[in-house]
């Protein structure tokens, strides 16, 4: 009976190699179907950023003749007159010559890929530093959303323009008083246009635009 345990066992074991061996190949193939997996997900990642890099261009292109101003200014980086002509350029888009009558619910009507273009163009020319998204991405890290610009949180508003550079000693600077070169703190521009008449109104619905278009 000893001699026929042991020849059990040992069968036994035997299947047992087998059946390891067998989940190993398996193993060694999976893991070479997932590093194919990663590679083609790194592929695919890489022609979408390429994609979303020739829509922008697309854009420009397609109306060179209106932001070419504004390149020109930055790419000099003339930062304070590129200020002031981001704002020439949304007045023209919004096809609105008084800013007076661009009003708050006008910003709902504006094109999206007009701020992309006009944010890539900061966003290339001061090596990342300013531009709509890199603001409204500074608004959401302080808590800020949809619901908070329908809200009109003030206190939410303050804390986000401490941090662009906007405000000092509870007070908001004027706009000749901020610093127009890359020295600035990141998102501090463009700032020009922030300065609506329409003050908080203004602020927090141009803010839900830019969540909107997901900049």
């Amino acid at each position: 009976m000893d001699s026929l345990d042991k020849s059990l066992d040992m069968g036994q074991a035997s299947q047992l190699i087998q059946q390891l061996a067998g989940i190993q190949t398996q193993l060694s193939q999976l893991s070479d179907r997932l590093a194919k997996i990663e590679d083609q997900l790194d592929q695919q990642t890489a022609l979408a950023e390429r994609i979303a890099q020739l829509e922008s261009n697309q854009l420009l292109v397609a109306d060179t003749h209106r932001y070419k101003p504004l390149q020109a200014y930055l790419a000099a980086g003339n930062w304070f007159d590129a200020d002031k002509e981001t704002i020439k350029l949304i007045q023209d888009v919004a096809e609105q010559p008084d800013l007076e009558e661009l009003r708050p619910d006008d910003i709902k009507k504006f094109p999206c890929n007009a701020l992309t273009v006009i944010d890539q163009l900061w966003l290339q020319s001061s090596q990342g530093r300013f531009g709509f998204s890199v603001q409204v991405q500074i608004y959401q890290e302080l808590g800020g959303d949809m619901n908070s610009t329908v809200a009109k949180d003030q206190a939410l508003i303050e804390k986000w323009g401490e941090r662009l550079g906007w405000r000092a000693n509870n007070q908001w600077l004027p706009c000749n008083k901020l610093d127009y070169s890359l020295n600035a703190p990141i998102g501090c521009h463009p700032s020009r246009w922030w300065n609506s008449p329409y003050g908080s109104r203004m602020t927090n619905n141009f803010l839900a635009k830019l969540l909107t278009c997901e900049l």
